[in-house]
């Protein structure tokens, strides 16, 4: 199967749970959004896309990347969605426990637009934690990106 995990990334932390997410499926590709070439997408079986949640959505480049695709251009194409967000179990502020359960983070608005484009939900979308703005990742964050990517390849791994 032909995968492209597509990522952007602030910190950091984004890049290494797609980088890891790449390196747990066989002949995956990793590639930042602002380098996608258009001919990346090319008989991919699987696109899986990543953002960082920045004030509840997906980068400006990954919204970007998204709008750009054309209408049922990902017909058939199984698809899944992650970002990486601070918990707000571990914040302790009203506000925004109150605005992230309204506006959700950049995971939703990513799997609806690849879902709008024709492509077939291959596992629930993901979030991975960072402890801070600025991360780091949340102590196992890596190992399940890992086991959220085999789910995507191998649905029956889990059972």
């Amino acid at each position: 199967m032909k995968t492209l995990v597509v990522y952007d990334s602030v910190f950091g932390n984004t890049e290494m749970i797609a980088k890891h997410i790449g390196d747990s499926i066989q002949g995956a590709r990793v590639v930042r959004v602002t380098e996608v070439n258009p001919g990346d997408l090319n008989d991919v079986d699987c696109l899986i896309v990543g953002s960082p949640t920045r004030a509840f959505r997906p980068t400006k480049d990954i919204t970007g990347f998204l709008n750009k695709l054309e209408s049922k251009s990902l017909q058939g194409v199984k698809v899944a969605a992650f970002d990486t967000r601070m918990s707000i179990k571990d914040v302790d502020n009203k506000v925004l426990t109150f605005m992230a359960n309204i506006f959700g983070y950049a995971d939703k608005p990513i799997e609806d637009k690849l879902l709008k484009k024709g492509g077939v939900k291959a596992a629930d979308r993901a979030g991975f934690i960072v402890l801070d703005s600025k991360g780091p990742l949340r102590e196992g964050e890596l190992e399940k990106a890992s086991h959220w990517a085999q789910s995507i390849v191998n649905p029956t791994h889990l059972e």
